[in-house]
């Protein structure tokens, strides 16, 4: 399964605040809107998600790790207000389901000021991929290795009005993946998951050339578990997303679970509202994968998180984006 669990807020009004005063008033509008897609509820939904059928692995984006500093002042923010992926692997423990963290790689990590009742308050973002495995089989029948994770040389150097540019600001956008050797039943595979940049054609599209150079560079067969943000035939394209990502991952021998099992079936990926308040569901465009290569087949692909009942008692869909799972066989 590939899982995007949506970090909370659109950041975009934050970066681009143009006064220290307007970064202000965006930080607090961004971190009042993830208190309010409240993750600890979503996370109720993503555990179901997961534990309807047991994947043997699940690709996670957007793990994110938001802490707090009070008062706002020097040095970094350490105390924990959400941490996404400890708190989903709770979830799971509390329905009986056995999965950890067999691979992070921590990615952009980005603090400013909000504004409290008490004065101004630093809020700490940091972005993480991770891969989750079962631990509840036998090692005859299900084990991992070899775990791998990296940032991405290529990454898009931000420029704030506020904060300025690097070196002298840390506003790198840093993407990564994580990686590890799954095997089950004898027969071993590379599974790699990613999310790529959403801002720069030209820095995604040489991520995708890393991802093929590094660790899906294998005789194994390989799984890659992925938001790309690049639309696949391009169908609902947003200037971010109109990319030749997808199709070059397929030009190098990759082929898409989704197209495998479901042909032309639409399969949207992307995107709710911000506020994952929409009443009918956004989704118009497809950019989360299960892509494999060598020796393996797709037995069935389907959605998770799309539909008016995967929404949570309050009216949240679990996330912005829907999850993708899939059957595979090694062979």
């Amino acid at each position: 399964m590939t899982r995007n669990v949506y970090q909370g807020a659109d950041l975009t009004p934050v970066l681009s605040a143009t006064s220290p005063q307007a970064l202000v008033a965006a930080v607090t509008a961004a971190y009042a809107n993830v208190q309010a897609t409240n993750f600890p509820e979503r996370a109720e939904a993503l555990a179901d998600e997961i534990a309807d059928s047991d994947p043997h692995l699940v690709g996670l984006q957007e793990a994110v790790l938001w802490r707090s500093q009070t008062p706002a002042g020097p040095g970094s923010a350490t105390h924990v207000e959400y941490d996404v992926l400890r708190i989903l692997l709770d979830k799971l423990a509390a329905r009986g389901e056995h999965y950890r963290a067999v691979a992070t790689v921590e990615l952009s990590d980005f603090e400013a000021p909000r504004s409290t009742p008490a004065g101004l308050q630093d809020i700490r973002l940091t972005d993480r991929n991770a891969l989750l495995a079962r631990t509840d089989l036998p090692a005859r029948v299900f084990s991992v290795a070899n775990a791998q994770s990296a940032q991405f040389q290529n990454h898009v150097p931000l420029c704030s009005p506020v904060l300025g540019c690097p070196p002298n600001a840390p506003l790198r956008f840093l993407s990564g993946w994580v990686a590890a050797d799954a095997t089950l039943r004898g027969h071993t595979a590379r599974v790699v998951t990613t999310h790529l940049d959403p801002l720069s054609r030209t820095v995604q599209e040489a991520q995708a050339v890393e991802l093929l150079d590094g660790p899906l560079d294998t005789a194994l067969p390989t799984v890659l578990l992925s938001d790309l943000n690049s639309a696949a035939g391009g169908v609902g394209a947003t200037p971010g997303t109109d990319t030749q990502t997808y199709n070059r991952l397929l030009a190098a021998g990759f082929t898409d679970a989704w197209t495998a099992t479901r042909g032309r079936e639409p399969g949207f990926t992307c995107c709710q509202a911000p506020d994952l308040r929409n009443p009918t569901s956004t989704l118009s465009q497809r950019i989360d994968y299960v892509l494999f290569r060598g020796s393996v087949t797709a037995l069935t692909a389907n959605l998770v998180g799309h539909t008016q009942a995967d929404r949570t008692p309050s009216g949240l869909w679990p996330s912005d984006h829907s999850g993708v799972r899939s059957v595979l066989t090694l062979r």
